[in-house]
């Protein structure tokens, strides 16, 4: 596996190679396209809402991928 950090709009976004495709961090996309200053309430209610409204496929997508956090650990998060 292989991660980077991007830029995006001059934000960073954790990314990873993983059996051979590019996946990126949910959490660092949600703060770059909202500017939430939460981004991880954000994306919770997002997927209660998300399961609601029935849209179960999209979890399928969600992958749990060990990246670099900002602090330098190793953790896991969830990228698409």
């Amino acid at each position: 596996m292989q991660t980077k950090i991007a830029l995006f709009q001059g934000r960073k976004v954790r990314k990873i190679i993983y059996q051979k495709e590019w996946y990126f961090s949910i959490i660092d996309i949600i703060t770059v396209l909202t500017g939430s200053t939460i981004p991880k309430r954000y994306w919770a209610d997002l997927k209660k809402k998300l399961e609601k409204e029935g849209y179960i496929e999209v979890y399928e997508k969600i992958v749990r991928l060990k990246m670099k956090a900002f602090d330098e650990k190793m953790l896991k998060m969830e990228a698409v």
